[in-house]
């Protein structure tokens, strides 16, 4: 009713505007205060997050998780793509976590499915116990799953038991059999291993460093964008996978002094750049260019931004509040079709509802869970200034509205 409500008023104030001459309207959910707008971010997340953690914490997942892709072949690597791509995104949240607000005893809650969920993703002797080690895409998401681990290392980590904690470090190795392809796979190596340095204080050096030196010396085409390996190609990964992995190996790196860390200042300026470039592709209405491949990851598209914001890397010129406003405008916009999900609550392919057609054919059900990297955000108290600050209007808005804004530029070699 609540989500029903805001569409309902959202339709009334764009009217309402549109007849006072006003082009633009600030979108009705922008109208509301930090407050506001965090809790419907907490909803939607749960929204999102209920039917994977639900199920795994029951040994269900396998069992009930439907399947819906071109390619018939790849149901076996579809769960852990939702548990590893899900837990890379709500991770921050649950670290905060639990405390007697509302919200704080709502984590109490996905922590403990959280955790149950991951003691039977790893132990042999579940029916949920997941994949790890074929060929090629468990690689990717169990990447996703350390980075997802490395986001809450009280939480999550800190509360699986000696065995369970053994298993997952089992199974993170157990994926280095899978050799990554020269392009963005070669972060999701060195994610898994820099994870593993962390967990354990050990990991294979050259499959941790290999992936940061071809990015660092070979892919990088300047003004913030890494090719996908040699090419460059005009979509996302940019956000999905390159700049949230190469920031955040890299500051395992550093802690653990491993040589090539010193590269880190340079990347945390580029991807303070690609930030204002992800909140400029952001339209007055809360829509965004629906371009290259994996388009249906939804909200991961900002997982670049997401992430500048959670670690405070916003350059000075983007107000944290102002990308608060521009998301919960992409969030409200993107999710509000109820075609986003099955009867049962798990998420559909496509884009803005159910569009399959929009998908490639190495997207399934289990894929389109990175959409929860786009609300890293959430991991960030609601005392932030990201939160408690009052509304700012995003760069498209203020354009579009006749708002004087200041020049873009591109980043210096």
């Amino acid at each position: 009713m609540e989500k029903q409500r805001r569409i309902i008023w959202g339709f009334v104030l764009f009217f309402f505007f549109g007849c006072m001459g006003k082009a633009y309207a600030q979108p009705a959910i922008a109208l509301d205060s930090g407050e506001a707008q965090r809790k419907m971010w907490v909803e939607q997340l749960v929204q999102i997050a209920n039917p994977v953690l639900v199920n795994l914490s029951q040994q269900t997942l396998k069992a009930r998780m439907p399947y819906e892709s071109k390619d018939l072949s790849r149901r076996k690597f579809s769960h852990l793509e939702a548990v590893g791509r899900l837990i890379c995104g709500i991770a921050p949240w649950l670290e905060l976590g639990p405390d007697d607000t509302p919200e704080g005893k709502l984590r109490a809650k996905y922590i403990n499915l959280a955790v149950k969920g991951l003691t039977h993703a790893v132990d042999p002797a579940s029916p949920d116990f997941l994949e790890f080690k074929e060929p090629y895409q468990p690689l990717v998401d169990a990447a996703f799953l350390a980075q997802g681990i490395l986001r809450a290392p009280t939480q999550l980590w800190g509360n699986l038991s000696p065995d369970a904690q053994a298993n997952l470090i089992a199974a993170l190795k157990s994926s280095r059999n899978i050799k990554p392809w020269e392009n963005n796979w070669l972060l999701f190596a060195s994610m898994i291993e820099a994870t593993l340095l962390e967990l354990t204080g050990e990991c294979d050096t050259a499959r941790l460093q290999y992936g940061v030196r071809r990015f660092r010396d070979d892919w990088y085409k300047g003004d913030a964008l890494y090719g996908d390996g040699p090419a460059f190609h005009q979509d996302y990964y940019n956000s999905f996978v390159i700049h949230p992995m190469l920031t955040d190996v890299l500051r395992i790196m550093q802690k653990h002094g491993i040589e090539g860390s010193d590269f880190l200042p340079e990347q945390e300026k580029r991807l303070a750049r690609y930030a204002v470039q992800l909140e400029r592709f952001i339209s007055p209405e809360g829509t965004f260019p629906v371009v290259g491949r994996s388009i249906v990851y939804r909200t991961g598209v900002f997982h670049a931004l997401a992430q500048a914001s959670l670690l405070h890397q916003l350059p000075a010129q983007l107000a944290p509040a102002q990308v608060r406003c521009a998301l919960t405008a992409v969030i409200s916009r993107q999710f509000q079709s109820e075609a986003n999900f099955d009867a049962q609550g798990w998420l559909r392919v496509g884009f803005t509802g159910t569009q399959i057609d929009m998908a490639e054919t190495y997207i399934n059900t289990g894929s389109a869970y990175l959409c929860a990297t786009g609300f890293l955000a959430l991991g960030l108290p609601p005392t932030d200034p990201f939160w408690s600050d009052s509304f700012v209007e995003w760069t498209n808005l203020k354009a579009w509205n006749g708002v004087n804004v200041p020049a873009d530029s591109a980043l210096k070699p």
